[in-house]
């Protein structure tokens, strides 16, 4: 028997059509499977279309279409598998949030060949939130993209390069208090005294204090120990490490810090600032209409109201005053580099320079016998 041929281009009856054919193509592909493309008007289209897909199949660019037809719904809950594992509780929510609330609604039944990058714009500039939950519900649905590239699912990213992404507002001006004010808030704290001094003085982060336990106080030595960071993740406390791999150190305590330690620090495994029933203490709220001990404590000492992470920016400022340079006060707060200190406390170094040319003059001073370099 004759091997039967197989057309790679033909024509079959339509009635649809105003010549009552229609034109299809097909090859094989590298699995050996047929890959057929039904529709055109001419012959000239689908051999176009052939040629294209042969192009692709020389190139490495090719990707099988049938692949391309599963919904983005179907991809992201192994994608969002993924992140679960490499984030931390706290960091995983809001994007599996995300997806919920702005991405599935919109894309969750849209096969991924019917994703063009118009409509991602498009969907991106009627999100009507802050830019910060803007530009995460266009990072979910542009991870799942960048996964089904590749697996090899689609050729190239249809999200990528969207030209109207918001930009995330500028940072609030920071709040710092003056020494007598952090005391003066600390004394009327009562028994969360020795928790405000150690915030305003040593930096830690909330999540970072409430997870201490006696055995991360060394006061002999004057250094805490961190190296666990609670957080509260819709209601509940997951306990973890530090926020970044800088978070994990040891920081300096100040004598009249470690004065007010020495008598809340108790067995090696009991938290520091326990909570009710010695569990996790909840954050502290500074919201209008809270009644917190923070909002109490303020309103004794005659400060304006503040949230309690100011307390960390304060101990950024005293350590500046104090004449502690960007690389300590990095490693105290737990920064990655000492360029996200200076950029995040810009503003506490802006005398800096001053006080640079006055040790410099005074070296040249001492250098020429007293005598100003401008003699």
């Amino acid at each position: 028997m004759a091997k039967r041929v197989v057309q790679n281009v033909y024509s079959y009856a339509a009635v649809k059509s105003p010549t009552g054919l229609l034109w299809r193509a097909r090859y094989r592909s590298p699995s050996h499977k047929i890959i057929e493309k039904r529709g055109f008007a001419d012959r000239d289209a689908a051999e176009a279309w052939l040629t294209a897909e042969k192009a692709k199949l020389n190139t490495g660019e090719w990707t099988d279409p049938r692949k391309a037809r599963v919904t983005v719904g179907a991809l992201a809950p192994a994608w969002l598998a993924l992140k679960k594992t490499k984030l931390k509780p706290s960091s995983f929510a809001p994007l599996e949030a995300s997806w919920r609330n702005y991405v599935a609604p919109r894309w969750a039944d849209v096969e991924l060949r019917r994703i063009v990058n118009s409509e991602v714009a498009e969907w991106v500039g009627a999100i009507e939130k802050s830019p910060t939950m803007t530009i995460r519900a266009y990072g979910v649905l542009n991870g799942i993209l960048k996964q089904a590239v590749r697996d090899g699912r689609i050729p190239r990213n249809p999200a990528a390069d969207i030209d109207n992404l918001p930009r995330k507002v500028s940072r609030r001006e920071h709040r710092y208090l003056a020494p007598q004010q952090l005391h003066a808030v600390a004394d009327a704290s009562g028994k969360h005294r020795a928790l405000v001094l150690m915030l305003g003085y040593c930096g830690l982060r909330w999540g970072e204090a409430i997870a201490l336990r006696g055995q991360d106080v060394d006061l002999a030595r004057r250094r805490l120990l961190v190296r666990r960071n609670a957080v509260e993740t819709l209601g509940t406390i997951h306990e973890g490490t530090p926020k970044t791999r800088a978070g994990a150190r040891q920081v300096p305590i100040p004598r009249i810090v470690a004065d007010a330690l020495a008598s809340v620090v108790n067995g090696d495994d009991d938290l520091v600032f326990p909570g009710p029933h010695g569990s996790y203490m909840r954050r502290v709220r500074a919201s209008e209409g809270s009644k917190s001990w923070w909002k109490s404590a303020l309103r004794a000492a005659g400060v304006e109201p503040m949230v309690l992470h100011a307390l960390r920016h304060t101990a950024a400022s005293i350590a500046v005053s104090a004449g502690g340079n960007v690389k300590a006060i990095q490693r105290m707060l737990g920064h990655e580099s000492a360029a996200m200190t200076l950029d995040i406390y810009a503003d506490l170094f802006d005398d800096d320079i001053d006080t640079l040319l006055d040790r410099i003059d005074a070296l040249a001073n001492a250098v020429v016998d007293g005598k100003s370099v401008a003699d």
